[in-house]
């Protein structure tokens, strides 16, 4: 994967295309699959073949794993943060809305794909019945060619709009920002992401941008639609989800591994989100999987 403006700002990605192509269809493995906070002009369909970890897509924090499939729309920010050290690897499909020209998405056909596309700008992950008919077209869509390419893209693009079993996921629209805006609310992801096993103050997170904390509370929730502690909890309480699926460390040290100071809040927080205690949770993954 080919990143330019490699800085502390966002990643602006662009894959190039293959000869005699109008988008990309392609698996990418690790190393090539760990690319950090990003966004691209591009529509991506994207089926997660290897590894689980955390997904980070506009203002949304939550986990993926193998098998999960999801649709982001143009320009929305999205990572993916694998869990140790495993070997990740995903079917990446990337297209732009104008591909098909300037008028197929305005025919009265494409109403159904139109919208999808406009709730896309969210992020959206594909429940298991979209999951099961979408993920093996994706396979088959990297080894096509010719323009049996564009009937499987609009095939799985089709299925979408007729059967919406997916979940919403950002709640920050797409908006236009200047750079320098860009650049402000990028930074403070980034930190976030970077930072979050540790405590993290106010003070610290509004210095980064160079506000007041007062002035700096009001904008992340303009920007993010929620509030930044808010933010903050969902990333530690995805990091912590992965920490009992994926080790058998006791609640207490998963508690403070994802950068909670008291089991007592941790527990609280879990719930809220979850709706389950942290001891629960585990006991459901491993109940799963007898």
């Amino acid at each position: 994967m080919i990143n330019i403006m490699e800085n502390k700002r966002l990643f602006i990605q662009k894959l190039p295309l293959p000869d005699q192509t109008s988008f990309v269809a392609k698996t990418f493995r690790t190393p090539q699959f760990e690319v950090t906070w990003h966004q691209h002009i591009e529509i991506e369909l994207i089926l997660l073949t290897e590894s689980h970890g955390q997904c980070f897509v506009g203002n949304y924090a939550g986990e993926y794993t193998t098998g999960d499939v999801f649709i982001f729309g143009a320009n929305l920010p999205h990572n993916f943060q694998k869990h140790g050290d495993q070997i990740a690897s995903a079917v990446v499909v990337q297209f732009r809305e104008d591909m098909w020209g300037t008028i197929f998405l305005d025919m009265p056909e494409s109403k159904g794909i139109r919208q999808l596309l406009q709730t896309a700008l969210r992020g959206l992950k594909l429940g298991p019945k979209c999951c099961a008919f979408v993920a093996p077209l994706l396979r088959e869509l990297e080894h096509q060619q010719g323009f049996a390419r564009i009937l499987t893209l609009c095939s799985c693009l089709h299925y979408l709009a007729e059967h919406p079993d997916y979940t919403v996921l950002s709640s920050q629209k797409i908006e236009p920002l200047k750079a320098r805006e860009q650049e402000r609310i990028d930074r403070v992801f980034n930190y976030t992401f970077e930072h979050f096993r540790e405590p993290i103050l106010l003070e610290q997170v509004a210095e980064l941008v160079r506000m007041s904390v007062p002035a700096f509370c009001s904008y992340f929730k303009k920007r993010a639609h929620k509030t930044y502690l808010s933010f903050l909890i969902e990333v530690r309480i995805s990091c912590a989800v992965q920490l009992l699926a994926d080790t058998d460390l006791p609640v207490s040290e998963v508690c403070y591994e994802s950068g909670f100071n008291t089991l007592s809040n941790f527990h609280r927080q879990f719930n809220k989100i979850k709706g389950l205690s942290p001891q629960q949770y585990r006991n459901a993954l491993a109940g799963r999987r007898l």
